[in-house]
């Protein structure tokens, strides 16, 4: 007898458990303020103990942590799934596209998210943080569709710069317009402002 359905079924358990804290989480730090919110309300919000809780997560500031790695996860991941054809401009628009509409698709939780994000310094310098390997992870994709090296090239570095400006303009637009403006059509007109740049070079 394999014991694999049994273990997948504890991580399916252990995911649920998870998103599940992490959704209380984020609603009451939302609504709430992340500096009043603390670890008991969130805890007794999501019907779990204290002892569970930090099973999953060190701190509250963690919760966000999880929440901006997931948002990142899938950006690495498209680049290097496009064609390889295709303009650095459209490519990378697509990249940063995924983050984007995983917002959209739950647009009035993922704004209260990103607005607590963008407006709690402690927060706030974690995103950038983890953003900082999400510009390490494109460099290094980019580098590789063109074909270039990382370290004597100063393009792939450059364009995940740009690709990530973008993305941090568009969320910003979203966050201060209280999601009245489309973050898909800011993304659009973002990379039009860009693409010039991001397409001039040629290898």
């Amino acid at each position: 007898m394999s014991s694999r359905p049994e273990t997948s079924l504890a991580q399916r358990k252990r995911q649920l458990v998870s998103d599940e804290l992490t959704e209380a989480a984020l609603q009451l730090l939302a609504l709430k303020g992340f500096e009043v919110v603390t670890i008991d309300e969130i805890v007794a919000a999501a019907g779990v103990s204290k002892r569970t809780f930090f099973r999953y997560f060190a701190s509250k500031e963690d919760v966000v942590v999880q929440f901006l790695a997931d948002m990142g996860v899938g950006m690495r991941a498209e680049l290097a799934a496009r064609p390889g054809g295709e303009p650095p401009s459209v490519a990378l628009r697509h990249a940063v596209s995924v983050p984007i509409a995983a917002c959209a698709d739950h647009s009035d939780r993922a704004l209260r998210v990103v607005q607590l994000i963008l407006r709690t310094p402690a927060l706030h310098a974690r995103f950038l943080e983890r953003q900082a390997q999400w510009r390490d992870d494109l460099t290094s994709e980019l580098a590789r569709r063109q074909g270039i090296e990382p370290v004597t090239d100063l393009y792939p570095q450059l364009a995940a710069g740009m690709a990530l400006t973008a993305f941090n303009t568009v969320l910003q637009r979203w966050s201060d317009s209280d999601g009245a403006e489309d973050p898909a059509e800011l993304t659009h007109r973002a990379f039009a402002v860009i693409a010039p740049a991001l397409d001039a070079v040629s290898h």
